[in-house]
């Protein structure tokens, strides 16, 4: 049966799109009006391969049954439900089965609508729980250059990426960043680098500056992706716990992108084998259908707030849409869908063929290095002269006539495909791309 195609809206005036470069996209617009498992159906009726899992977060597909079903069920039954003293049965199932699958450890969850709101919980969650101990001197929060963490002020302001921050006033007081771990010595690396994990030692030099006893928390992205795919040198998270535990300083990892399967477990915490005490959570929670985020805490984290008269509230936080019932019934039929499917053994077992992939790409065309891990890989590209993000925006837009779907930052190419992917979508992500960099100039 034919597509129903929707035309392209003839005033595109009134929508101030994010991350975009609005006036070239309205000359010349890319419309998606429809997906199914690997693919975007253009406006003009083409097949796009989704090489990036939308924004990181279809990774399991694109209109996936139990998905689409659970949705419309919920919005049958029960479509709102407040979440200030009310309650619906969904949020405390999926709470418990997004415990059941965390790392040892992480016993309680926080709901939000996105990663942003989900760092900003966590900042928050962080600073008041050292209040409710009796150390409100902890007030300092710790990032990382070139990290991402969203696009609220707090996640700004420990965020280390320079665009993402400099327009934006003097953001949060009391922040300091740890270095980035992207060392030229580490280019070509498949996995995890083996140069940087002294990096991590400068949160001994940032403790003693400050003083340890003012820190509230260090975030970290354990795999740094909107970045450009920065992976931690072997030995550095394990650093970063280490001396976070020694100073009473509470680490959060940032999993927003690497949740839910990306390095073929269900967190990269898992994938390390390293224990923070809180988790941010989204994107993949819902498969990107529904906005919907989480923050994973430990019991002494959550039970540090569980004192005084019981009628009052312990935290005063939280969103109108915190565990919205049909982005709870989107979220349990994603889990289902992972779990059925084994899709993070699943992208386990596909990481050797896709790194052995990506890097058949080594001597393309002004590629100065690629990385991996899981199912995630970064082609970086040399800038041109005067002109920095112009050859990888190139390559996004001629991917994009070929009937690929990649991510740029910087010069950075990004791929981060839904944990679906066959073989052979593998080899047609990698030609594709293989093929642009040699006509982008």
């Amino acid at each position: 049966m034919a597509l129903d195609l929707k035309p392209i809206p003839n005033d595109l005036r009134a929508f101030w799109m994010p991350f975009t470069a609005n006036r070239q996209f309205k000359a010349a617009p890319r419309m998606f009006v429809a997906a199914e498992n690997m693919h975007y159906t253009t406006a003009d009726g083409r097949q796009v391969l989704d090489g990036t899992a939308g924004l990181w977060c279809c990774n399991a597909g694109h209109k996936r049954p139990k998905i689409v079903e659970a949705i419309q069920r919920q919005a049958a039954e029960l479509d709102y439900a407040p979440a200030f003293q009310m309650g619906h049965p969904l949020a405390f199932e999926l709470a418990n089965r997004l415990v059941d699958m965390a790392p040892e450890g992480m016993e309680h969850v926080f709901y939000t609508n996105s990663g942003s709101e989900s760092v900003e919980t966590a900042l928050k969650i962080a600073l008041a729980y050292h209040r409710a101990r009796g150390e409100g001197q902890r007030t300092r929060l710790i990032g990382r250059e070139r990290g991402y963490h969203g696009v609220n002020f707090g996640g700004i302001s420990v965020g280390g990426i320079v665009n993402n921050r400099k327009n934006f006033g003097t953001l949060l007081a009391g922040v300091d960043h740890l270095p980035h771990t992207h060392l030229p010595e580490n280019a070509w690396t498949k996995g995890q680098p083996e140069h940087g994990a002294h990096l991590a030692d400068e949160l001994e030099r940032i403790a003693a500056l400050h003083g340890p006893e003012t820190i509230a928390a260090v975030i970290v992205e354990p795999m740094a992706g909107s970045t450009g795919v920065l992976m931690p040198p072997k030995g550095y998270l394990e650093r970063l716990r280490e001396i976070t535990r020694k100073h009473g300083i509470l680490l959060i990892f940032d999993e927003v992108i690497t949740g839910f399967g990306r390095l073929g477990s269900s967190f990269a915490a898992e994938h390390f084998g390293v224990q923070p005490d809180m988790i941010t959570t989204a994107k993949g929670l819902t498969n990107g259908v529904i906005p919907m985020g989480a923050v994973l805490t430990s019991a002494e984290i959550h039970d540090a707030f569980m004192h005084g008269p019981d009628h009052l509230i312990e935290l005063f936080h939280g969103y109108t849409y915190s565990g919205n019932p049909i982005a709870c019934a989107a979220a349990l039929g994603t889990l289902e869908t992972y779990a059925e499917e084994g899709l993070f053994a699943r992208a386990a077992e596909l990481a050797p063929y896709w790194e052995e992939a990506l890097h058949s790409l080594r001597d393309k065309p002004n590629v100065i290095d690629i990385r991996n891990m899981g199912l995630i890989g970064a082609v970086e590209l040399a800038p041109i002269a005067g002109a920095p993000t112009k050859r990888a925006f190139s390559a996004f837009l001629k991917a994009y006539e070929k009937g690929l779907l990649i991510r740029t930052t910087g010069d950075i190419i990004a791929l981060s495909p839904p944990l679906i992917i066959e073989r052979g979508q593998i080899d047609e992500i990698v030609d594709t791309l293989g093929e642009v960099l040699e006509e982008v100039e």
